[in-house]
């Protein structure tokens, strides 16, 4: 590694090579800068390849023999994963979840009229344009298309078109933040300029 001082002016002053100088010692003034050149090959990607880096593996079967590991103090306390009560319960909400979101999406028709609460941002008002599972995310979606363009997609996501619009007026959300009925465009006067 290479150390150089360059002036205010940006004008090459010395370099910084005494392994026991303080930088006190060079003529260092207000809008210096310290130019570090490095030889080492980091830059060059010689150590961002990790495939070339020798790792330790183990067998599935050699860890579950072992008494010291983290699998084995977990099925031993019954946590997280091996825990079949608490798993149990953790499908019973889950089922209970899309059950109650089915309900309320089977509530709300394509083509009527809404509006969309989100927590923390302003009421967005729109047309449903679709309304069931996607492949993007578990559990059932509610596509609208707003009046503004306030949403995040034009109805397609990762590629896959659900309902059609222009770019940033499509969004989609769950049934719980969508309330159906009669929510005109709203006119916020701009016309009338």
């Amino acid at each position: 590694m290479e150390l150089e001082l360059y002036g205010a002016d940006e004008k090459f002053c010395c370099k910084l090579d005494q392994e026991d100088a303080l930088l006190g010692s060079y003529p260092v003034d207000n809008g210096c800068r310290i130019h570090v050149i490095d030889h080492s090959g980091a830059r060059l990607g010689e150590y961002e390849d990790v495939s070339k880096v020798e790792k330790y593996r183990i067998s599935q079967e050699a860890y579950d023999q072992r008494q010291d590991s983290v699998r084995s103090f977990l099925k031993r306390s019954k946590l997280g994963r091996y825990n079949e009560e608490e798993q149990a319960q953790r499908e019973a909400e889950t089922t209970q979840r899309l059950r109650e979101e089915q309900e309320q999406a089977s509530a709300i028709p394509v083509g009527s009229r809404c509006e969309v609460r989100v927590p923390g941002q302003p009421p967005r008002r729109g047309t449903v344009m679709y309304v069931g599972l996607t492949d993007f995310k578990p559990g059932h979606w509610i596509g609208v298309r707003y009046d503004e363009p306030l949403g995040k997609n034009d109805g397609s996501v990762n590629g896959k078109h659900y309902f059609e619009c222009p770019a940033k007026y499509g969004a989609f959300v769950k049934p719980s933040v969508v309330t159906v009925g009669d929510f005109p465009e709203e006119d916020y006067g701009l016309d009338e300029m």
